[in-house]
């Protein structure tokens, strides 16, 4: 499934009062669930979409309560196109794990350019919410990478 079609899922789900959407195309199958993950079938990401209310979409059900808010969470975003990389060789351990603590500056990943490897830096404190790339995944500028509460 193209990237940006995924991106587009990702933001009807953000911006409609649905809890949950799941497209089968062919082989392949995605899963988004409102505070929860999206699952793509051929590889699958644990990803969540930040909260965000609006009116439902057509066909979607309203829901009673929309109970408390969700805490603040900062989202990191790839500053360049490359490809992403979870540690500094593929052998060697990730940067970061989901539900591991990072501090401002702390190198989180890496992204390739144009044969250079670009070290990201976390540009918040706290915890590592969920990791939104897969490992060797090609990424766009501007594109969620991280969430971090």
């Amino acid at each position: 499934m193209d990237l940006r079609k995924l991106k587009k899922l990702i933001d009807l789900v953000q911006d409609s009062g649905i809890g949950e959407l799941e497209i089968t195309e062919g082989e392949e199958r995605v899963k988004i669930v409102r505070g929860g993950a999206v699952l793509h079938s051929a590889a699958s990401a644990a990803a969540l979409a930040p909260q965000g209310e609006a009116p439902p979409g057509p066909g979607s059900a309203k829901p009673a309560d929309p109970g408390p808010p969700p805490p603040e969470e900062h989202v990191v975003k790839a500053p360049m196109v490359g490809t992403f990389y979870r540690s500094p060789a593929p052998e060697a351990k990730p940067f970061v794990e989901a539900g591991q603590s990072v501090k401002e500056g702390q190198t989180i990943c890496v992204i390739e350019a144009m044969k250079l490897m670009n070290e990201i830096e976390a540009d918040a404190t706290g915890v590592i919410k969920a990791i939104l790339v897969e490992n060797g995944q090609p990424v766009e500028y501007g594109q969620p990478l991280f969430i971090i509460a």
